[in-house]
């Protein structure tokens, strides 16, 4: 956490306990029906997060729709499309066959997903319930992937995977405005699983001690690990996959996510050569501005070459640098008992609506 965000929070913790109140007021609302939820027809899973900041949902929700599709189902992600400009009530990013909207109108996740699932619909909208059911009356879909849907309680959900970032965890376990936490942590009673995303040997003991946290104080429910792990570089402009290897030395990175951190320790660890990072801020526009100095800051640091995320690259395509760039791509790894578990509920999910 910076110096900045740490005394942010120590002049937010006054009214910490009225936001942590007032959201406990309001899942209650939805408890009682007095709000309304709406139930669909198939089944519905939410990846979602207790924290502010990046979790790692994104290939999570990846690695879910391509799992679900390989055991014959057709999943469709639901997304309220944060970023993006486009304002109907539904939004087809993608059908499965053709894309329609960029990362501008998209949101930069909703089309990165559609980007990488091929035959997996990817939809936005502010009232969710609206593209859950065009992906299920119009497009045909058997199963919804809810992503960062866990404070979004009007959709009601079959399966409730909760994820915590390995490195940060549950921050300072203080709610908004004095810390990290988007609820108090009672709201994990609404949990079916945890997820710790991130794992990594630095980092695998502590992440091993709060999952014995979370198990003692949420029994009943397990918790599982996953990491990632750099596979190649792909040159858009060539749309080609380089080892990484193969990159010209010293890079140039830059990145607009969460955690910008973790892209900087990644490229260390792989044993890149960087002469130079810039950290903008998460779900950054690039304007023309902004890629000037981008520019302006590789060529005084000697580079021979760009390097961003996969998630910055979908809003960088049609950027002429005059440096190779490229795009880090990351392989999840997933414990295989997550697998198990959701299609155990899934199967229990049947049975109980024969």
């Amino acid at each position: 956490m910076s110096d900045s965000s740490k005394n942010l929070y120590l002049l937010g913790r006054p009214f910490s306990p009225l936001y942590s109140t007032a959201m406990k007021f309001r899942s209650s609302l939805y408890d009682r029906r007095f709000f309304r939820r709406y139930k669909m027809e198939v089944p519905v899973i939410s990846i979602g997060n207790l924290t502010m900041g990046g979790t790692g949902k994104t290939p999570i929700v990846s690695y879910l729709a391509t799992f679900l599709q390989s055991q014959g189902y057709k999943p469709a992600i639901i997304s309220r499309g944060y970023g993006g400009a486009a304002g109907n009530k539904v939004n087809v990013v993608s059908d499965g066959k053709e894309i329609f909207l960029d990362a501008e109108q998209a949101g930069d996740e909703p089309r990165l997903l559609a980007e990488t699932l091929p035959g997996i619909p990817v939809l936005t909208g502010i009232v969710r319930a609206l593209p859950c059911k065009h992906a299920i009356h119009t497009l045909g879909c058997d199963i919804l992937l809810l992503d960062d849907g866990f404070q979004h309680l009007a959709v009601e959900r079959d399966i409730n995977l909760v994820l915590f970032s390995a490195d940060s965890l549950a921050g300072n376990s203080r709610v908004f405005p004095g810390g990290d936490l988007r609820e108090p942590v009672s709201a994990l009673k609404r949990a079916d699983a945890f997820l710790l995303t991130g794992t990594t040997l630095a980092n695998k003991e502590r992440a091993e001690r709060f999952a014995t946290l979370l198990q003692d104080r949420f029994p009943h429910r397990p918790v599982f690990f996953s990491g990632y792990t750099p596979g190649a570089a792909k040159n858009e402009k060539e749309n080609t996959m380089l080892p990484l290897v193969s990159l010209p030395t010293p890079l140039f990175a830059f990145c607009g996510i969460a955690r910008p951190e973790a892209f900087r320790q990644t490229l260390a660890e792989q044993g890149l050569v960087v002469s130079g990072f810039t950290a903008l801020k998460d779900h950054q526009h690039y304007t023309p501005n902004i890629l000037q100095q981008l520019q302006k800051e590789a060529g005084n640091t000697g580079a021979q070459g760009m390097i961003t995320t996969a998630k910055d690259m979908v809003k960088l395509k049609n950027c002429n640098f005059p440096l190779p760039f490229y795009s880090l791509q990351m392989q999840t790894h997933v414990d295989d008992g997550l697998q198990s578990f959701i299609m155990e509920k899934l199967a229990l999910l049947t049975r109980t609506t024969r």
